[in-house]
């Protein structure tokens, strides 16, 4: 049931319409709502912009805006959305619409509070991040079949790193598990060679967006 939740608002940085670039529904038509802020820093973000820039905006504002465009797919995205509480809200006003939300989180806030009808994207992040430290590991029991996890990862060691957390944790048992090569650092056909040598049950994954819209950085 949608709550009532009269004047609450996020920060936001931006909000387009695009080419969902990863994940399961990589391809399909999609609306991104990029919240602004994050305590993490990733060695390798490509979304630094949003630490800080954006504006306050109203919950209602939001939905109306999201509304005018010919889908219903949306991705709640940062920065870290789920750090502004105000987030949770934003997901179920959506469901309650019809909406498919996908909530993209780096998994070091609890996933406890969000909607059970959204899909969560958790981002569990590989040593070369340089904030591998910050999961919240209970976020992993919280994992659904319609759930997804990512990992992005820079080289051999993250690699490693990550197929043995896949087979320690049974993380393909849970969830759909992705594993991405950081752009330009990591070759994906390398990537996707030693998936093949271990017989991972896992999917590689690329950022579509890159390479339909390579000079592109933004809005997209």
């Amino acid at each position: 049931m949608q709550r009532d939740v009269p004047g609450v608002s996020l920060v936001v940085n931006e909000l387009f319409f695009s080419v969902q670039g990863e994940g399961t529904r990589s391809g399909r038509p999609c609306v991104f709502v990029r919240l602004t802020g994050c305590p993490l820093r990733c060695v390798w973000c490509d979304t630094a912009y949003a630490f800080h820039e954006g504006r306050r905006r109203e919950i209602d504002e939001l939905v109306g805006e999201v509304e005018r465009h010919p889908a219903r797919l949306l991705c709640l995205t940062g920065g870290e959305p789920l750090s502004q509480p105000g987030a949770f809200d934003l997901v179920t006003r959506l469901c309650d619409r019809g909406w498919e939300v996908v909530v993209e989180t780096s998994g070091h806030v609890s996933l406890e509070g969000l909607d059970r009808r959204a899909v969560a994207v958790m981002d569990v992040k590989a040593p070369g991040s340089g904030e591998s430290g910050r999961m919240d590991w209970t976020n992993l029991e919280r994992l659904r079949d319609q759930d997804e996890v990512k990992l992005v990862l820079d080289g051999r060691a993250d690699y490693e790193w990550a197929r043995d957390l896949v087979r320690e944790r049974s993380l393909a048992a849970r969830c759909a598990v992705l594993f991405a090569p950081v752009h330009d650092v990591l070759d994906p056909g390398e990537l996707g060679r030693w998936i093949l040598e271990d017989a991972l049950p896992v999917r590689l994954q690329v950022q579509l967006h890159k390479y339909l819209w390579p000079r592109v950085t933004r809005g997209v």
